[in-house]
């Protein structure tokens, strides 16, 4: 196992038009196991704390509907940017893009997922844009937790 001291601490950094945070996760379990979690859209709620609802299919160019314990009154489409199997998966929509990548380290996989939100209007919108940090936190030991179970 591979783990640093900032292994499931999710940080934000701030600029005037932007904000992005950002969690890395140690997971003792294979690439494939991984993806298959993050890539199979009916069963993320129920791994996913943070996810209330999940609707559509997660492949290239496709459009997914997301209700997240952050706001659960409100839908997110997100479109489907990147799809590389084992390796990387971008979605995003409006003013935000989330990538998460997966890589090889010490017998499982690194997970490493940023979040970046911004653009000109930014600076109108940001206090409205809660915290994402404990949000990411409990979403990497969620995916933590199933994965590892998965694995075993």
């Amino acid at each position: 196992m591979s783990t640093t001291a900032s292994d499931g601490v999710a940080w934000t950094t701030r600029t005037t038009f932007s904000r992005s945070t950002r969690i890395a996760q140690h997971i003792d379990a294979d690439a494939a196991t991984v993806w298959r979690l993050l890539t199979t859209a009916a069963e993320i709620p129920r791994w996913n704390s943070t996810v209330v609802s999940l609707e559509g299919q997660i492949a290239l160019g496709s459009t997914i509907k997301l209700v997240s314990t952050l706001d659960p009154s409100r839908t997110f489409s997100l479109k489907i940017k990147e799809f590389e199997p084992n390796v990387r998966l971008t979605l995003g929509g409006g003013m935000f893009t989330r990538t998460c990548s997966l890589t090889g380290d010490a017998g499982g996989t690194r997970v490493v997922v940023v979040e970046r939100i911004g653009g000109p209007f930014f600076p109108f919108v940001a206090r409205m844009i809660p915290p994402l940090d404990e949000n990411f936190e409990q979403s990497a030991a969620d995916l933590k937790k199933a994965a590892e179970a998965t694995a075993s």
